[in-house]
């Protein structure tokens, strides 16, 4: 019952959302009563299809929810574009009145623009979305780095998002590039999937072809805990990759040795107390001598307790770069870091933008990444 009412309030909201754009558009776009009518029903179809695609990873499975799901993110991403524009729109206008130079002709355009624009944005944003991820490869400076251990690289793959429009085919063409590059060893940062074991097994089964001479690591995100995290954390030791959980292991090259250590996500203890994120816990038992210290940590905030633990490199996803303007702008109220390499006193905290996207099939202004890491010396 609960559930239902939540269900209903969410409409609700996104229909009174709806109207202001409603009200605030067509009548400036001076479109007749057709126009008008044509105009309400697209917005009534958006604000049911936008609550579809709120609940698309967990719609029932049948012929239609796959067209269902593509049909409400697709919707999300423009009314996504559509209401900022709208409300843009409305900043301007009275900006334009206050200083006295309002005319109808600025109304009518600006009204007819808003849409056009939120289209231009989401067909743009649908193109960066969907392509393969580009390489990004990032020189992190070392202190004291031996000579053995320069030039080791650890792929960063994160924010995948398996689930209601990232297949099979998608995940491959990543894990493709990634077994291209020849890292040393490759890092999963969370959030791979949005969905149940049961229904995205064999859409995650290309993983088990990541290879690198280290191994393959994987920390736990948010969206895994969201998604069965027990479950999945079972069935990515299945395909063969070494899940972190609040430790670590040492990796040797010559003489000199490197850790690669993982924590659960930075929420993990809210639907699981075993599961604590602890940065300590994951450095406990080191031996000592250990050159370089690596941490996967799936959200940056991760990062002051990390510095604590000793820690000489932070590898972290979570924030997709703000996926598409303006959430990026939104990011820095949760998170210390949107995107790059920035520094936590004498650790350096890498954020990638991710390697899919979450929700909308959309980017703008935040290209996906597959992050090639280097370690050189300082």
């Amino acid at each position: 019952m609960a559930r239902r009412r939540s269900s209903i309030s969410v409409l609700a909201i996104l229909v009174l959302v709806h109207l202001y754009i409603g009200l605030r558009l067509l009548p400036g776009m001076d479109v007749g009563l057709f126009g008008m009518l044509l105009g309400i029903v697209l917005l009534a179809a958006s604000a049911v299809l936008v609550r579809l695609g709120l609940v698309a990873p967990s719609l029932r499975r049948s012929r239609w929810s796959g067209p269902l799901a593509w049909a409400g993110l697709l919707a999300m991403g423009f009314f996504s574009s559509l209401l900022v524009l709208t409300l843009l729109r409305d900043v301007i206008l009275l900006v334009i009145a206050l200083a006295g130079a309002g005319s109808p002709a600025i109304k009518h355009d600006s009204a007819l623009a808003v849409p056009l624009l939120a289209l231009l944005v989401s067909v743009i944003g649908f193109v960066n979305a969907r392509r393969l991820a580009r390489v990004v490869t990032v020189n992190v400076p070392i202190v004291n780095l031996p000579e053995e251990l320069a030039g080791y690289a650890i792929a960063q793959i994160s924010d995948i998002h398996v689930g209601p429009t990232i297949k099979r085919a998608y995940l491959n063409a990543i894990v493709n590039k990634v077994n291209g590059l020849k890292p040393d060893a490759i890092a999963v940062t969370g959030d791979l999937v949005d969905g149940s074991v049961q229904r995205l097994a064999l859409h995650t089964a290309p993983l088990a072809r990541l290879a690198a001479p280290d191994g393959v690591f994987f920390v736990t995100g948010n969206h895994e805990y969201y998604s069965g995290a027990e479950q999945w954390i079972a069935e990515v030791r299945r395909l063969g990759l070494r899940v972190l959980l609040n430790e670590h292991v040492i990796r040797h090259r010559g003489a000199a040795s490197l850790m690669i250590a993982g924590v659960t996500d930075y929420t993990a203890q809210h639907f699981n107390p075993a599961h604590r994120s602890d940065p300590q816990q994951a450095a406990a038992g080191a031996p000592a001598g250990v050159a370089v210290k690596v941490l996967l940590a799936h959200q940056p905030r991760s990062a002051p307790a990390a510095a604590d633990a000793g820690f000489d490199l932070q590898l972290s996803g979570h924030t997709h770069g703000g996926q598409f303007f303006p959430w990026n702008f939104f990011v820095p109220l949760q998170q210390p870091f949107v995107a790059g390499l920035n520094r936590v006193r004498s650790l350096w905290v890498y954020t990638s933008r991710g390697t899919g996207y979450w929700g909308p099939p959309k980017r703008f202004g935040a290209p996906s990444e597959i992050t090639l890491v280097r370690l050189v010396p300082a």
